[in-house]
């Protein structure tokens, strides 16, 4: 592949050491130099309220043109409650609105739940999909990426120390380099 994709990333996890946080982190380091993945913060963004379609916050707007000028979107998220994060919602909603004007819109995107819990967040993982659906967003299917345990994968300066998960993610993310490729909007 001979295009540079640039890939949003988005993490769950407002908290500082938070293992999400960290797998992102792993994520840009492992990424082909075909994909460019970044950070893009969420825990600035006010909480969604529809008054605003009309005049969005300067913050809300900055958000939703990082989302629009990525080529590909990419969530790590936690597990609060069967469901993703709080924070993660409020940007995908914030992001979709006003009707009609969604940022996300066609965007290939991919999902990976971390957790220290055995389930690795599947919970999370699967009820994100479902909003991805309604925002028409083509999600990658395979490989499913439920990563458990996380509490055992990173050392102290938040590297990850796992040989299996690097193997794991090294796959997972040369599979979203074809599913970006093929889903790219044109």
């Amino acid at each position: 592949m001979s295009t540079t994709r640039n890939v949003a990333v988005f993490v769950g996890s407002l908290r500082k050491d938070s293992y999400n946080r960290k797998m992102a982190k792993a994520l840009i380091e492992l990424a082909p130099a075909s994909l460019k993945l970044a950070i893009v913060e969420i825990g600035h963004l006010p909480f969604f309220n529809e008054d605003f379609e009309a005049d969005p916050p300067q913050a809300v707007r900055e958000f939703k043109a990082r989302v629009q000028a990525a080529d590909a979107v990419l969530f790590v998220t936690p597990e609060y409650n069967r469901s993703s994060a709080p924070a993660l919602k409020n940007a995908i909603d914030t992001a979709s609105r006003p009707y009609g004007t969604s940022a996300w819109d066609g965007k290939p995107g991919a999902i990976i739940s971390v957790s220290p819990g055995p389930t690795g967040a599947f919970g999370a993982n699967h009820h994100l999909r479902q909003s991805m659906v309604f925002l028409n967003v083509p999600t990658m299917q395979q490989p499913e990426a439920y990563i458990g345990g996380a509490h055992k994968l990173f050392d102290e300066s938040g590297k990850l120390t796992d040989d299996r998960t690097r193997d794991f993610l090294k796959k997972f993310l040369a599979a979203f380099e074809t599913w970006v490729e093929r889903n790219a909007v044109k």
